[in-house]
């Protein structure tokens, strides 16, 4: 090759040829703009374009360039290097990424320092690193979002005493939450592959200004891959291989992705797939938690069995498959059109904690069979970008997005011969028209509008399982109900002083229901739900630096969620001793919330972080006592039961404090931390106080790093603090059968600690290898809320392949 060299130098300088080199990210494979490109007395100095190119024909003498820019690690590399790679030069990111960009509180690019709300990005560095099975996962391992999990094949976020449809998912800024996102917990976040995830952004707090209904206790946006153009005339091919393989439950995950790039269009296409087995969980713990006999069928008959290996959680593995395509045209640098599809779906997994239910008279279990059926997403969307010098705007997105959902539950009491199934289908329609504004003095415009549609199909079936036949059944949703909303925005950033920026915004929000009510099963006291509710909410915060290296953010901001089909409509949902039913006559609750953050750099070694915040509930949508034709109890499902109904019928208020550190220690040694404390009150119908039910233990962790070019390491504690009886919410201390007993007999979640390590080796430029051991002690533990037990020890194997 070297002695070519002069051949190409010579065709650059008289012949005319230009040769770009692009910088590119070394995880994400992503160019990286405003990367400084200087020679070694810098004489000659080039800045990398938005598209990570620079032109490398003013270095062709020079023997050794450097790279520098502030997120990344400076890098030093050879002009024959450059050319052996293709001219390609790819950075690692900084620990520290002092100047890093969001994009979740304006849906535009922003200077994270300059926003009020704590915002928590996860990239694909350290994805790759942690290497988790699921979306929901790779939330828990922020170490500042708790999860909690009914089942192998779920993951239901909690964030500031928040959860469920008091969040709101977004994927690629299409929001997930539908019309049937109940205040149960959900498992949707699942549909995510983390093999295609390049950052995910979690806001803390109301978010209810940029995404409406919902986001009362945070956001979760995750932002996938994007297909990728060539930098050259020639068409580019690019990919991964990934194999993953986790001991406690017997994964085997593969997934594959392909890029082919030409100048004005490229194309990326995804594919996943997992098998998940049965969990263990670990050796040392409570043996209430033990799975000590399970149901099977023999000669059609329901059977109690002994469980051979009682740590083994038997039934919980699934399958799951995801599926991504996306294309990208570029005609003209100021415009891009991208298209995305996203297909998932799993195979039938079981509801665990329902399985482990005790029959009614102590010796048994209740259920034979309780289980999801196959849970399907899939997405269509599309997206206009326009950035340029239009007179109301310097940056116009045009999203148009269409989503499918279906969802089943199957369930047949022990010893019964009637299974029972409900199935629900969503179609969901989303329109959003965001702009940009920049050109008004100090002063930037983020203005917008939004209009959801979501029609709901729901079915019932009784099935007899001797005889195979089956007849109609109640279904849980009124079949064939509507929920719409109709939105705009306004929200402004205005630099008052180069260190003290203020932003403010509001939002007006309105929501129509519709439903039907079948009157074929039950005798409903109505006909029909007609609901048109609005909602206005604001947000008003600043970022101020009154010095280089401390920084201070104030946030005082609303949420609202609207009530939706599962508010009103949700027929005959049971829980044990009680039942619930439909209420037409609800309204928005609304959260009022503020926060303060303080932020100390010293000298870019440590990172000092820490936060308070109140929110305040008012109207809160909760299940309280009903009555039903006049009565407060009614039979059903052979148990005389409670009814129950979803009303405006308490306030509420959560408070906390979160904290966490970043020391960079040397060039290769570093450590953090996260701790977060959260109490939360719930008014119960007599007007006493009783915890909130969302409102996670004291949790936090500890991690001690260590990186070289080639290697990085994490050897970290996760801890949760105890739930004693008298914090357990009313709705938990009633699931005994769920939780470990205390010295007065009674249910509590006790504390528990984990010791686990991670690691990862680049064994050439395009392959590396990660290694893991998750709850090296061997903990027999459940978090807070869950109905199964987590992990034991667990030995992960992944490896990496890029071409």
């Amino acid at each position: 090759m070297k002695r070519f060299l002069p051949l190409i130098f010579f065709l650059y300088y008289y012949v005319g040829w230009s040769q770009q080199v692009t910088v590119l990210d070394s995880d994400t494979r992503e160019p990286i703009p405003n990367v400084a490109v200087f020679n070694p007395d810098k004489t000659i100095i080039s800045v990398t374009d938005f598209d990570g190119n620079f032109d490398f024909a003013p270095f062709l003498n020079v023997e050794r360039l450097t790279l520098r820019h502030l997120s990344y690690e400076t890098k030093k590399v050879t002009r024959l290097q450059i050319v052996k790679n293709g001219y390609k030069i790819y950075l690692q990111m900084r620990p520290e990424r002092l100047d890093e960009v969001v994009m979740s509180v304006s849906k535009w690019e922003q200077q994270k320092k300059e926003v009020p709300n704590k915002i928590v990005s996860i990239d694909a560095q350290t994805i790759a690193l942690n290497t988790p099975q699921t979306s929901a996962d790779l939330l828990q391992s922020s170490g500042k979002v708790f999860v909690q999990k009914s089942q192998l094949g779920g993951g239901s976020p909690m964030i500031r005493g928040f959860a469920t449809n008091r969040l709101v998912l977004s994927v690629d800024g299409v929001r997930m939450n539908n019309a049937i996102f109940r205040g149960g917990n959900l498992q949707n976040v699942i549909s995510i592959d983390p093999f295609n995830i390049r950052n995910t952004e979690i806001i803390f707090g109301p978010g209810s200004v940029i995404y409406g209904s919902d986001a009362i206790g945070g956001v979760m946006n995750f932002y996938t891959k994007q297909p990728m153009l060539s930098q050259k005339e020639t068409t580019e091919f690019s990919g991964n291989a990934n194999y993953r393989f986790s001991s406690v439950n017997m994964e085997n995950t593969v997934h594959a992705d392909v890029n082919i790039g030409k100048e004005k269009w490229a194309s990326l296409s995804s594919f996943s797939f997992n098998s998940f087995q049965n969990l263990t969980m670990g050796s040392h713990g409570p043996d209430s938690y033990l799975r000590n006999n399970f149901v099977t069928s023999r000669n059609g008959e329901d059977v109690l069995v002994p469980n051979n290996n009682p740590r083994k959680q038997v039934p919980t593995g699934y399958d799951q498959r995801n599926f991504l395509q996306k294309f990208l045209f570029r005609p003209h640098v100021n415009w891009d059109l991208n298209l995305g599809i996203h297909y998932s779906e799993t195979s039938d997994y079981s509801r665990y904690d329902r399985l482990i239910r005790p029959s009614r008279d102590g010796l048994g279990l209740r259920s034979a069979e309780w289980y999801y059926g196959p849970q399907k997403w899939f997405m269509g969307n599309m997206q206009l970008k326009k950035k340029g010098n239009g007179k109301l705007y310097d940056g116009l997105k045009l999203t148009a997005a269409y989503q499918f959902f279906e969802e089943s539950r199957s369930n047949r009491d022990f010893g019964g011969s009637i299974l029972n199934t409900t199935k629900e289908k969503v179609d969901a329609l989303n329109l959003n028209l965001d702009f940009e504004n920049k050109k008004i003095g100090n002063f930037k415009l983020y203005y917008g509008g939004e209009f959801i549609f979501n029609n709901v199909g729901s079915t019932g079936l009784d099935t007899n399982i001797a005889t195979g036949e089956s007849t109609a059944a109640a279904s849980r949703y009124p079949d064939g109900a509507t929920w719409k909303s109709l939105a705009g925005y306004l929200n402004g950033e205005y630099k008052a002083k180069p260190n003290f920026i203020i932003m403010s915004g509001l939002r007006y929000s309105h929501v129509w229901i519709d439903a039907l009510f079948d009157r074929t099963f039950y005798a409903f006291p109505f006909e029909n739900a007609d609901v048109s509710t609005g909602a206005l909410t604001g947000s008003l915060g600043f970022s101020w630096f009154p010095r280089q290296n401390l920084q201070i953010t104030f946030n005082g901001s609303t949420g609202f969620r609207a009530p939706n089909v599962d508010d009103i409509g949700k027929i005959f949902d049971s829980e044990p001793g009680s039942v619930v039913v439909p209420n037409p006559d609800l309204e928005s609750e609304y959260a009022y919330n503020l926060e303060l953050g303080i932020q100390k750099n010293f000298g870019d070694k440590l990172v000092l972080k820490g936060a308070t915040f109140y929110t305040y509930l008012v109207d809160a949508l909760v299940r309280r006592d009903f009555t039903f034709n006049g009565v407060s109890q009614i039979e059903y499902g052979g148990e005389l039961s409670n009814v129950q109904a979803i009303q405006n019928a308490a306030k509420a208020y959560v408070y906390g404090f979160e904290f966490g550190l970043d020391a960079y220690l040397t060039d290769h040694w570093s450590l953090a931390s996260n701790f977060t404390i959260t109490e939360g009150i719930e008014e119960e119908e007599d007007g006493t106080d009783s915890p909130a039910r969302h409102a996670p233990p004291t949790f936090g962790d500890f991690h001690v790093k260590w990186k070289r070019e080639r290697i990085s390491t994490d050897f970290f504690l996760n801890y949760n603090g105890e739930v004693s009886n008298d914090d357990l919410a009313i709705s938990e201390q009633s699931k005994d059968y769920m939780y470990a007993t205390d010295e007065n007999g009674d249910p509590f979640s006790p504390s528990w600690y984990t010791l686990n390590f991670r690691s990862q080796y680049a064994i050439a430029n395009n392959l590396n290898a990660t290694l893991s051991l998750e709850n090296i002690t061997n903990q027999r533990y459940r978090t807070y809320s869950s109905g199964i037990v987590a992990p034991g020890s667990n030995l992960i194997l992944g490896i990496g392949y890029h071409f």
